[in-house]
């Protein structure tokens, strides 16, 4: 049999991490996703899902670095089915997704909304990351890849960007999940 899920969506809470008795991390959190559709009488309406979700070892310690209430994440694993007994006495279950991958789909201008202010990160008007491109194959041979000091800068350092793949520009509300 085949069990594997593939969410993208937003955090319903903040991330809660635990170590369990053999030293292993454990994150638990919930995510919501939507799916936008049409009725009958054309009426939009939004069917949304909550799930929630464990991560294990050192993933589950980099969520809980990383992500906040609200953070999009992409999220890849199986579907459990998880039974308990609560503590009037009753048995309870649930699903909920035991994830494998996990990818954060914030934004740089996002993360930097939730409290990063770093001196040497994005924010440094000197970064050369932050810099607009110029066309760097137009630059002279003798020049090409040198900074000021005479050594090698970042940008020439670095792979030259694949020119070949397009940019896809998707609005959330285009996704149909």
């Amino acid at each position: 049999m085949y069990n594997k899920v593939v969410m993208v969506g937003n955090l319903t809470r903040d991330i809660e991490l635990r170590y369990m008795p053999n030293g292993a991390a454990l994150a638990k959190g919930a995510i919501a996703t939507s799916h936008r559709y049409k009725t009958q009488t054309g009426e939009q309406k939004d069917e949304v899902c909550f799930l929630d979700f464990n991560i294990f070892g050192r993933s589950a310690e980099v969520a809980n670095q990383y992500l906040r209430k609200g953070s999009k994440v992409l999220l890849e694993g199986r579907l459990v089915f998880e039974q308990w007994t609560a503590q009037d006495g009753s048995n309870r279950s649930k699903h909920a997704l035991r994830v494998d991958t996990m990818k954060m789909l914030d934004t740089k201008s996002d993360s930097q909304n939730m409290g990063q202010d770093n001196q040497v990160g994005y924010n440094n008007p000197q970064n050369s990351y932050n810099q607009p491109q110029q066309n760097q194959y137009n630059q002279s041979q003798q020049n090409a890849g040198q900074n000021s000091y005479g050594g090698m800068n970042s940008q020439a350092m670095q792979k030259a960007p694949e020119q070949n793949i397009p940019e896809i520009d998707i609005d959330d509300d285009e996704i149909p999940f």
